[in-house]
């Protein structure tokens, strides 16, 4: 668990975000600790998403940041120019999203793809990348470690392609995993699975971890800390427990009475 004493990994300062000049995110402020998990919550169109594809420059051409900073370190990141960005990406920042099957190139086998990632931040040699694939792998729970190297992304089921997005994403050892609804397009039985995989990566790594999701029993599960967003403004901002346990906004509550038997199993 995170502590007052962890060092920051990611703060977010004032941030105002808009799309075609209209504004999506206003004057949203947090950070997020060594080994620290946020959740973000609230409806679709809140703005979560856009939060955590800010810093990696990934709003598109009618996305931008119109105010404040997001600073990884003393570095802010919607200042860096595009190729700057890159050197972040996979390395220092890893990213797991709702599909990962869209993240994959259809014909191009897990092993290729993996590894071209790495040699962009590291030069390692084809034999070294393996050992470290395989090494992840296992971590993850796969035991047939060189079939799914071998595999193209659509001999895995949609499980298995988003545990291994975020094996991949672990590869470089990122100090931040931004996570993108990474459980909502999956069954209960793999859902429990990538969460303990992802609580594994902060247990073993000390990676923090950005969690954007609808589903508050995940963040009651996993998170130390939870933001409530709706209409692109912070609701509530605290501790998990306190806030699921206790909301003071109205809004607050109103998602929880929308999973009522979820909360009830959390305060039992």
């Amino acid at each position: 668990m995170a502590g007052d004493e962890m060092a920051e990994v990611i703060r977010y300062e004032e941030v105002c975000i808009s799309y075609r000049n209209v504004p999506v995110v206003r004057n949203l402020s947090f950070a997020l600790e060594e080994g620290e998990i946020l959740g973000i919550v609230g409806e679709s169109g809140s703005g979560k998403s856009t939060l955590i594809k800010a810093p990696m420059g990934l709003l598109g051409r009618e996305g931008e940041v119109t105010g404040g900073r997001i600073l990884f370190g003393n570095v802010n990141l919607p200042e860096l120019k595009e190729e700057e960005v890159r050197k972040y990406c996979g390395s220092k920042i890893g990213m797991v999203f709702q599909n990962a099957g869209a993240s994959f190139h259809p014909i191009r086998t897990i092993r290729e793809q993996l590894y071209e990632a790495v040699r962009e931040h590291e030069a390692v040699s084809l034999a070294e990348f393996e050992e470290r694939a395989e090494e992840m792998l296992r971590k993850f729970s796969f035991d047939d470690t060189k079939r799914i190297l071998d595999a193209y992304p659509f001999e895995l089921s949609g499980g298995m392609q988003q545990r291994v997005a975020l094996a991949s994403a672990m590869l470089l050892k990122p100090r931040l995993l931004m996570a993108d609804e990474p459980t909502s397009a999956l069954d209960v039985t793999v859902q429990k699975q990538v969460m303990e995989e992802m609580l594994l990566a902060r247990e073993e790594m000390g990676t923090s971890i950005l969690l954007v999701t609808h589903n508050i029993g995940l963040v009651r599960r996993m998170a130390d800390k939870v933001l409530v967003l709706k209409d692109g403004e912070c609701v509530e901002y605290g501790r998990t427990e306190d806030i699921l346990n206790h909301p003071q906004a109205e809004y607050t509550r109103k998602l929880l009475d929308s999973v009522p038997r979820l909360r009830r199993k959390g305060q039992d």
